[in-house]
């Protein structure tokens, strides 16, 4: 799936399987046929600086994509216009976005240090800035059940919030020595794992913020991407050590 004219940052598979979109450091956003690997539009053009971050929204009807200019821009996934002006409050560059479970809200993470919540249907701002983070915010998700917001920093902490106050639920979660790239709930939404640069994976109680067990050792360079299985049993790394790794989620 070639076309792409700079690094490929962020990439999200539509949830019937049948699509994958990709957001690139050229600037544009790609829709993709993920049986043939065929581009399905013309590229999804606009933003005026680096994709980091694509994500669909449940239905697959709708992709969100975050970008250095400090944007978020929501598009027609079907046929790949803006549906809506850009989404501004970022102060800097947005490295990550993701729809909530129900489709209704966007998170979007900053190098601007902060979190902001948004109307999938609007665009328009919900509630305050998420503030508390002292560095780049590179990785939000929402909870499972929607009400939880959970997020990654260079700041070397996860954190927790309220999707209806936009506050913090509990004191962050600290122990990684050093960035924190990627963070994952479980399907039940119990635990959170993390990754960090710091070349270890660390598995949280979403409930009391405690770790669970010692910190997973075996990849000898950064962690950039965690992901648990649909069954939460397992647990997947990706390193810049050009491994994957496979763990017990219990052990």
């Amino acid at each position: 799936m070639s076309g792409h004219a700079g690094v490929v940052r962020s990439v999200a598979f539509s949830p019937d399987g049948t699509r994958v979109v990709s957001g690139s450091w050229d600037g544009a956003v790609r829709i993709w046929d993920a049986r043939t690997g065929d581009l399905l539009m013309d590229p999804l053009e606009g933003h005026r600086d680096k994709v980091f971050s694509v994500a669909f929204s449940p239905d697959g009807a709708v992709v969100a994509s975050g970008c250095v200019d400090g944007t978020i821009r929501i598009w027609n996934a079907k046929i790949g216009e803006l549906m809506m002006h850009s989404l501004e409050g970022h102060s800097n560059g947005v490295r990550c976005v993701a729809f909530s479970p129900d489709g209704a809200k966007i998170i979007s993470g900053s190098m601007d240090h902060t979190l902001r919540l948004w109307d999938a249907k609007t665009g328009s701002p919900l509630l305050h800035a998420f503030e508390g983070h002292t560095g780049d915010v590179n990785t939000v998700l929402f909870s499972p059940d929607g009400m939880q917001v959970v997020s990654g920093s260079n700041d070397k902490t996860i954190r927790l919030w309220d999707v209806t106050t936009g506050e913090e639920v509990m004191e962050p979660l600290s122990g990684h020595t050093d960035w924190v790239q990627s963070v994952a709930f479980s399907p039940d939404g119990t635990r959170v794992v993390s990754g960090s640069f710091d070349d270890t994976i660390r598995l949280w109680d979403a409930r009391t913020g405690a770790p669970i067990i010692d910190p997973l050792v075996g990849h000898t360079d950064s962690v950039f991407s965690v992901a648990f299985s649909p069954d939460g049993a397992r647990i997947v790394s990706g390193s810049t050590d050009k491994t994957v790794r496979l763990w017990d989620a219990a052990t």
